[in-house]
């Protein structure tokens, strides 16, 4: 029997630690997990990273968040009314544990209720036609009025609209940056006004500047929380289409509204219908595809999170997980070389490369924590992993 997820309530110390080791240097959401699994907590977590980038073969010491750091980042917090919510706590979005790499701390301005109703993400272009800004006004007060959250990027164009749409029925924003530093800037306005019935999330460093590759990961949040996303208008290439696959690739619906042949901002879009998407031209078109996943309750809030091992469990079929051992075995040792070896600058999955190594997979994920702490490798969609190019061999 599979084991469950057990919601706990973190205490301020371990919030702290916690935040300091996703605030810690190479520490993203899976290699979060894969600490707090491997040394039974996120202080002894904290101890461990030194000694684990070394044996990765880190150049020299990773940096790790201090104590001060992230208190100050909570003070400024609260002073701005954010909030930290931990992946094991009840207010969670039980959506959002469902993704591969699932932020392990959200910052929450606004109603944390808003994350436990269902919701639907509405995404398009920031350079929108007037009848595209029209239709994504119309879904998201017709998906607000039939008891759906809307979620978007806040982003210029159809994001803004949608988010102002929905502000008497609740809608959620998720940053690429800081809440300190959202952006557009001239959005900044409207996050009081979302926070009311809604809630603004993000996953960074309060007064972190996005940068390009941080779209992306605020794209996999958009779709994480919602049951579907709906494309209104997006030419090809643009962030909407990522939004649009990553739901894919999360099991989430996706739908997208029909444009005009002659219309670039539709290219996408067409493109997605002509691939298999829903077609969404009404309201009812959308709820028509999500009223039976929301009937399901696809989230419970209990089941075991997709793609992956998981974190807090009660009766976990491996049993108690040691702390980090000051030395390792040989034939770990000869796996973490063999790991190393075998990567190069094309993605491969973790299976793949557990039977290229001929290694067990947990023996193989443990090399490839220490490989990233020590900067070496980076992980894509699908539990894959790369050499990072600055390390290839010659």
């Amino acid at each position: 029997m599979a084991a469950r997820l057990v919601e706990a309530r973190l205490s301020d110390s371990e919030r702290l630690d916690w935040l300091r080791l996703i605030r810690s240097e190479n520490v993203g959401p899976r290699t979060f997990r894969a600490l707090i699994d491997r040394c039974g907590g996120a202080g002894a977590a904290l101890a461990a990273l030194p000694e684990l980038a070394r044996r990765g073969g880190a150049g020299r010491p990773i940096r790790v968040a201090a104590a001060d750091e992230v208190e100050r980042e909570r003070d400024e917090a609260l002073k701005l009314g954010v909030r930290f919510v931990a992946y094991c706590e009840p207010e969670y979005p039980p959506a959002l544990r469902h993704i591969d790499a699932a932020p392990p701390i959200l910052a929450l301005r606004g109603r944390e209720e808003a994350l436990q109703q269902p919701a639907v993400a509405i995404v398009g272009s920031r350079n929108a036609s007037a009848a595209g800004l029209a239709f994504a006004d119309r879904l998201a007060r017709g998906l607000g009025q039939a008891g759906y959250v809307v979620v978007s990027g806040l982003a210029r164009g159809i994001d803004q609209r949608a988010h102002v749409a929905a502000l008497a029925t609740g809608t959620i924003a998720v940053l690429a940056g800081g809440h300190a530093k959202p952006y557009p800037p001239e959005a900044a306005p409207l996050i009081p006004r979302i926070g009311e019935s809604g809630a603004v999330v993000s996953e960074m460093p309060l007064a972190w500047e996005p940068r390009g590759r941080d779209f992306p990961r605020r794209n996999r949040i958009v779709s994480g929380l919602a049951l579907g996303v709906i494309v209104v208008e997006a030419a090809r290439g643009s962030g909407s289409l990522i939004t649009a696959r990553l739901a894919a690739e999360q099991g989430r619906e996706v739908l997208a509204a029909p444009g005009s042949p002659l219309d670039p901002r539709a290219e996408g879009t067409n493109d997605l219908l002509r691939d298999g998407a829903t077609l969404c031209a009404r309201v009812d078109d959308a709820l028509n595809a999500l009223e039976p996943l929301r009937t399901r309750d696809p989230f419970s809030r209990l089941e075991e999170p997709r793609g992956g091992g998981s974190v807090w469990f009660d009766d976990s079929a491996d049993g108690d997980t040691p702390a980090i051992p000051e030395t390792r075995e040989v034939g770990e040792m000869l796996v973490g070389e063999r790991v190393a070896a075998l990567l190069g600058p094309a993605p491969v999955s973790i299976d793949e490369l557990a039977r290229a190594a001929e290694a067990d997979v947990r023996l193989v994920r443990a090399a490839l924590v220490e490989l990233e702490l020590a900067g070496r490798i980076e992980r894509s969609g699908g539990d894959r992993v790369a050499l990072l190019a600055a390390q290839s061999p010659d």
